[in-house]
């Protein structure tokens, strides 16, 4: 993102020019011992009236709508509704702000300088590529749906059809065809690696984001299933490569071993892909996190305890009409001793979610993973703290079959992006320049090489 202190928009309307100004402050919060950058943008119209949004680039957030309190030569004074919290700051000088960030009764430092925050990102392809990428469209016939993406081809590709190729799948939520988070493209960073290494790659925007059509209104990971297999069909028609796979994400590593299980796929590449059931899968990620950022594991314990049990019971479609009664009977039934905060948090728990969430809750891959025959690999992150490779590992090595192709392997030190990582960063995926780790690129394009 280039760094620019005044940036003019222009908008011609029946030849009649309309200018706006913007400006951006940015500047870090130091929580401990990391630290969370935030952007002001500043935007004022032709008649003088000022708008505000905010940024906090590492989780990912644009455009915060803020209310902009003042805002003259001496100082800026914003208030953040949504997060409930404020900034108030004294103008040093026409580049830097000196102020302090509150939220929740708790003021922190935030001194501003002008200009955008641009995130490093070392591992981003920069062109000019010395291999060839084409636009294409293809399309979910089932359901209507039209999807985009980027067939990227190998460097001296010439028409050879033992190349093999892989659809990439991203990770569940509305994600573009570079799965982009946190100013990270890992899908962009494994098809160039995988195209410098002589695979093939199609990867896509998922439905409604990007160039491709349709809504994920309602949608499930059934859905999603049902597009990926129209990539693969695509593919297929095209008769130009040899072996076809499928490399999935997170969620995307779920369906790839969905495909495997009917055939869709000739090998898979399942990158952090839950293999344990979704209510496991989510309760695994809740101890893990809780035990994490809290450092209290008899808390994390109980409230795991308490979580299972309202899932088990919304899987079954029990009927609860007095939610705090429930989960006052529930805690005191199995003697889980936890704070209102946890209790308050349970209750919404009993009703939370979409129909994609209430479906993956109910959801089990083992079916589809001793049904795999395919050459597979499916490798996690020790740290990874949304698919707990402890939980996820052991049961795809017990259900898969013999096969001396699969490579079923865990990286210590790597959380669920497959970064470099330590314990207290393990979620910190915005904050690590680092987008994938090279270690696991290599092995990628080595064991798909291996099996073509």
């Amino acid at each position: 993102m280039k760094r620019t202190p005044l940036l003019f928009l222009i908008a011609t309307i029946t030849c009649i020019a309309v200018q706006a100004q913007s400006r951006s402050w940015s500047g870090a919060i130091s929580i401990g011992k990391s630290k969370l950058n935030i952007s002001f943008n500043i935007k004022t119209q032709a008649d003088g009236k000022q708008t505000c949004t905010m940024d906090i680039p590492e989780q990912g957030a644009k455009n915060i709508p803020v209310s902009l309190m003042k805002n003259d030569a001496d100082s800026l004074s914003i208030s953040i509704a949504p997060l409930k919290a404020t900034y108030k700051g004294r103008k040093l000088s026409g580049e830097s702000i000196e102020g302090t960030f509150t939220q929740n009764g708790i003021a922190l430092p935030l001194n501003l300088k002008a200009g955008q925050i641009e995130l490093s990102r070392p591992q981003t392809p920069v062109p000019p590529f010395n291999y060839t990428t084409e636009e294409v469209l293809f399309c979910n016939e089932a359901e209507g749906v039209e999807l985009s993406g980027t067939l990227t081809y190998p460097v001296n590709y010439n028409g050879d059809k033992t190349t093999p190729i892989v659809l990439m799948v991203t990770g569940s939520g509305s994600q573009d065809r570079n799965e982009t988070i946190y100013g990270h493209k890992p899908f962009h960073v494994i098809a160039d690696y995988l195209a410098r290494n002589g695979i093939a790659s199609l990867r896509y925007d998922d439905r409604g984001v990007g160039k491709s059509k349709g809504s994920a209104k309602g949608i499930t990971t059934m859905n999603n299933l049902a597009d990926a297999k129209a990539g693969i069909a695509y593919i297929r028609n095209l008769y130009k490569f040899g072996k076809i796979g499928v490399l999935g994400h997170s969620e995307g590593g779920t369906i790839a071993f969905m495909m495997a299980a009917d055939k869709s796929a000739d090998f898979i590449v399942s990158l952090a892909g839950g293999a344990a059931n979704g209510i496991d899968v989510i309760v695994g990620q809740n101890r893990a996190i809780m035990q994490q950022q809290e450092g209290t594991k008899e808390y994390a314990d109980h409230y795991a305890t308490a979580l299972r049990i309202v899932y088990k019971d919304r899987v079954k479609g029990k009927s609860i009409e007095d939610k705090t009664a429930y989960i006052e009977a529930l805690c005191t039934k199995n003697k889980l001793s936890l704070p209102n905060s946890l209790k308050a948090n349970l209750e919404k728990c009993i009703t939370y979610g979409d129909e994609w969430f209430t479906w993956f809750l109910g959801y089990n891959p083992r079916k589809a993973i001793r049904k795999t025959t395919c050459p597979v690999m499916a490798i996690n992150g020790s740290l990874d703290m949304q698919i707990l490779s402890k939980d996820n590992l052991p049961i795809i090595e017990k259900n898969l079959g013999k096969g001396n192709k699969h490579l079923i392997k865990e990286y210590d030190g790597l959380n669920h992006m497959f970064q470099h990582c330590t314990q207290t960063t393990a979620l910190g995926y915005g904050t690590i320049e680092e987008t994938i780790s090279p270690e696991v690129l290599n092995d990628i394009a080595k064991w798909i090489n291996s099996i073509k």
